[in-house]
């Protein structure tokens, strides 16, 4: 099961955050600093120190943590290519803060002063993540290995089961915390849901990444418009006496998108024509035509 088309097509935010995790891990690995990430009662009481805050949000603490956070991080960009880039940033900062705040109580419960408690990265991002993956994706395939039943989606559960463990309690209290931001995203608290960055916030970032690479816009717009004689239109409306052009024809790539969710293909490529190529409102149409 993969998160659409390959690359980071329409995901800009999701691409800056495994790059930054990225560079921040490998860094401090090379530089052996990465055994001194952490969050602790003592760092966070006793002695704060900001620099350390920040890299634990964004640095793995050991290259397997690093390898199945990094893919997980990339595989959830169908959320932002779902909700849009600034919205899924709204969601990038509600997880890390709500996340981080739920680590620090539980730190402040625990008040071991000489254990390093918490593992470094961005735990709160990735399992937040779960919930709508839990809630919002729609199993496509179904199957059976040695008498267990599995789906598309039990690969992505195994990974983040190895990162949950990983570090054994150091990593699975950021987990929890992770699941608990996401499932209060959910609950939309405050409304978290419906907020939105400013534009040129969205802009700025947006202007951070590289372009996206695969099939230029250009294309689909001259097969729209076109340049085609008006009698070629209408021989081919005497050759097909009810014919059914729409007037955007769905890219590969949107349809693509809906059927990594698990849709069919035929059923996206529908839902996408009657929301004129908009996937967010695609994803609504098939998703309130399966609750019917």
């Amino acid at each position: 099961m993969n998160g659409g088309p390959s690359g980071f097509n329409n995901a800009p935010v999701t691409r800056i955050c495994v790059i930054a995790s990225a560079i921040f891990s490998v860094f401090l690995g090379i530089k052996g600093g990465s055994n001194k990430l952490g969050l602790s009662y003592q760092d966070i009481f006793r002695n704060p120190r900001l620099w350390k805050l920040v890299l634990s949000v964004f640095a793995f603490s050991s290259t397997p943590e690093m390898m199945f956070g990094l893919y997980l991080l990339y595989y959830f960009r169908v959320f932002e290519r779902q909700i849009g880039s600034n919205k899924y940033s709204v969601f990038i900062l509600f997880s890390v803060i709500v996340s981080l705040l739920f680590e620090v109580f539980a730190v402040t419960l625990l008040q071991d002063p000489l254990a390093n408690l918490l593992t470094s990265g961005p735990y709160g991002l990735i399992f937040a993540s779960y919930v709508p993956f839990y809630f919002d994706i729609p199993v496509s395939t179904r199957f059976r290995v040695v008498g267990v039943h599995l789906s598309d989606k039990s690969f992505i559960y195994l990974a983040g089961v190895q990162l949950l463990l990983s570090s054994w309690k150091r990593s699975i209290l950021p987990g929890i915390c992770g699941i608990l931001a996401g499932s209060l995203y959910r609950l939309n608290l405050f409304g978290i849901r419906k907020a939105k960055f400013p534009e040129f916030i969205a802009s700025f970032f947006s202007r951070l990444s590289w372009p996206s690479t695969g099939s230029p816009r250009g294309a689909t717009s001259r097969n729209v418009t076109g340049s085609a004689p008006s009698y070629a239109g209408r021989h081919v409306q005497r050759t097909y006496p009810a014919p059914m052009v729409p007037s955007t024809e769905p890219s590969e790539d949107a349809i693509a998108t809906l059927a990594s969710m698990g849709f069919d293909r035929n059923s996206a490529r529908q839902a996408l024509v009657q929301a004129r190529n908009d996937v967010n409102t695609a994803t609504n149409i098939l998703l309130e035509a399966q609750s019917h």
